[in-house]
């Protein structure tokens, strides 16, 4: 509960500071926190909660640390009243670890006092998704890096001054002194919190205490991505993959509605992939491309945006249609062959997954391609999603391939949850594609499973100390496995450090990545049973399937306004909803 309350204060923080005229509401601790500027992206200062670790029997090397807790105003002053005074020794460097509360994007700031040399002092700085990683080195044993940003660097601190250093994704600091012989007076240490300014217009709210976490938690990890671009990760993946934003976008309509950091991402994939390379380099990436542009096209009804996509589009779907060979087979051997990497050593798996996204995205092609009044592109993926339609590959167990086969249409929905998806509940789930093997489920009515998957796993994430989502988890991680933000107990495994396979092995592993922001669009969706039917909001479905919840409410955001929708069971069983939305905006109730 304290990580969520940690989560919720952060998520009205950005919600207030969309206005300065704001009043912070009592669950936000004010005293801790200064903003600097209120433009679209802001900077915030926070104090640490709680210092975690020093260096044992310290002594009379650290003196005063507590006061790091206190808030802080960023300046250096002559009265250098109550600082933290650390000394070194030759063979004594004092160290401390900080935690500040959650996961966070940005750097770090440090305030120096009038220490006796009056000269700069050396300081080694550690950022850190976990405690492990905080208090990592740079080395292979369990993979640190620095790769995409710097989280472990030596810096010089002034005499009397104020450094600023770092930009990466973290909730762990670790400063250690390094000179020998040294006296270092600090003032603060406060964490710099970058983000975009923006106010959380979707809401979810139901019985389950844990499953309002999940969404929170889901729609924290988006926001934390929106950055220059949408990234994947803010500690590493600072990049645009665009199958990866999928999810992301679709947790954005949920929460947010409009952001430009979604065309804009779009469109650098489109500008840097000309045809007929694929976007990513991967096959898949350039479908996906198409499926969030339909996506988009339905939220946002923005026919403009959509007129300048017309010439890729038109000669993506013409490359893609042209990919089947004699057996109605589809033939993407031109690129990387990807669906997601817990899945990439199933080469059966991915054909099947592959055969089922190029019937979705020639679907989603045909759908543009009306709106564009485009017939001929029209009529040539009609054809081609008949062709596929005749082949019918085996998913080989793929719970990835079963979920795009059954959203396809390629197979029975119910018989891919039934035979591969809901068997052994969430073992091989991933944090990407378990979005769609959600959305599979609830294709076949099983919404009350999809509900027990995401307690189990999304919930698994935050009982180790998880405030943001993270680019893969397996549940055969957690015998003996140590939280996150705690010092690892002797005995235990570490479920940073000694975890990951692939490109995220240790703690090169992200610990805050969009693509597994699933479960927040997912809950708007099935459980508030928000699904829009026309371009730009101006039909929208209200279905709702509570599962075992008692209630569920919530809002959701349209370019008209904020639909707001609550659900109540009655004591017969049946449900009660009470639905309100802006006149532009005409609501099918089922």
């Amino acid at each position: 509960m304290k990580i969520y309350n940690r989560i919720l204060e952060v998520a009205i923080i950005m919600l207030c500071a969309v206005s300065s005229r704001a009043q912070l509401p009592p669950v936000f601790d004010s005293s801790r926190m200064a903003t600097v500027q209120a433009t679209a992206t802001v900077r915030r200062y926070l104090s640490p909660e709680k210092i975690i670790w020093q260096t044992p029997n310290a002594g009379t090397n650290i003196i005063n640390a507590q006061r790091f807790l206190l808030a802080g105003n960023g300046q250096a002053d002559l009265a250098n009243q109550n600082m933290c005074v650390l000394k070194s020794t030759a063979t004594v460097h004092p160290a401390l670890l900080f935690d500040f509360g959650k996961e966070l994007h940005g750097g770090l700031q440090l305030v120096t006092g009038m220490y006796k040399t009056g000269k700069p002092v050396k300081l080694r700085i550690r950022f850190g998704e976990s405690v492990s990683e905080a208090m990592s080195d740079i080395e292979p044993g369990k993979n640190a890096t620095n790769d995409h940003a710097m989280r472990d660097m030596i810096v010089e601190v002034p005499w009397l001054g104020k450094l600023e250093v770092g930009n990466t994704g973290f909730r762990f600091v670790r400063i250690d002194l390094l000179d020998d012989n040294t006296e270092l007076q600090l003032k603060e240490v406060r964490a710099i919190f970058i983000y975009r300014d923006l106010p959380y217009l979707g809401s979810f709210k139901c019985s389950d205490t844990l499953l309002n976490q999940i969404w929170m938690t889901g729609a924290y990890t988006v926001h934390l991505n929106m950055q220059d671009y949408l990234w994947d990760g803010i500690k590493r993946d600072r990049l645009v993959w665009i199958g990866d934003m999928h999810p992301e976008t679709s947790a954005i309509s949920a929460v947010f509605g409009y952001n430009d950091v979604v065309p804009k991402s779009l469109d650098l994939s489109r500008d840097i992939t000309p045809l007929p390379q694929y976007m990513n380099g991967m096959v898949s990436y350039s479908m996906w491309w198409v499926l969030i542009q339909r996506d988009w096209y339905l939220h946002t009804g923005n026919l403009t945006y959509l007129q300048q996509q017309a010439g890729y589009l038109k000669g993506l779907l013409d490359h893609l249609s042209k990919k089947i060979d004699a057996n109605n087979s589809e033939d993407l051997h031109d690129g990387t062959r990807f669906l997601d990497w817990p899945s990439s050593e199933n080469k059966p798996g991915i054909h099947a997954g592959l055969q089922a996204m190029m019937i979705m995205t020639l679907d989603a092609g045909a759908a543009l391609s009306k709106v564009l009044k485009d017939d001929a592109t029209v009529k040539k993926c009609e054809a081609a999603i008949a062709r596929l339609k005749q082949n019918v590959p085996d998913a080989n167990g793929s719970k990835q391939a079963a979920a795009l086969m059954a959203l396809s249409g390629l197979a029975p929905a119910k018989k891919m949850n039934d035979e591969i998806i809901g068997v052994g509940g969430v073992k091989d789930y991933s944090t990407f594609y378990g979005y769609y093997m959600l959305q599979a489920k609830a294709k076949a009515g099983d919404y009350q499973g999809g509900l027990n998957d995401i307690r189990t796993y999304w919930g698994a994430m935050l009982k180790l100390g998880a405030t943001t989502f993270w680019e893969d988890f397996n549940m055969d991680w957690l015998p003996n496995a140590s939280r996150i933000d705690e010092i690892m107990p002797a005995g235990q495994k570490d479920i940073h450090g000694d975890y990951g396979a692939y490109c995220y092995k240790g703690f090169r592993h992200s610990l805050c990545h969009g693509w597994a922001s699933g479960p927040t669009p997912w809950l708007t969706e099935h459980v508030l049973g928000i699904s829009v039917i026309e371009p730009g909001c101006k039909v929208i479905k209200v279905a709702p399937h509570l599962g075992d919840l008692q209630f569920a409410e919530g809002t959701f955001p349209t370019p008209y306004g904020i639909v707001t929708v609550k659900h109540t069971r009655l004591a017969n069983g049946k449900i009660k909803s009470t639905i309100n939305a802006p006149a532009q905006v005409r609501v099918i109730r089922e």
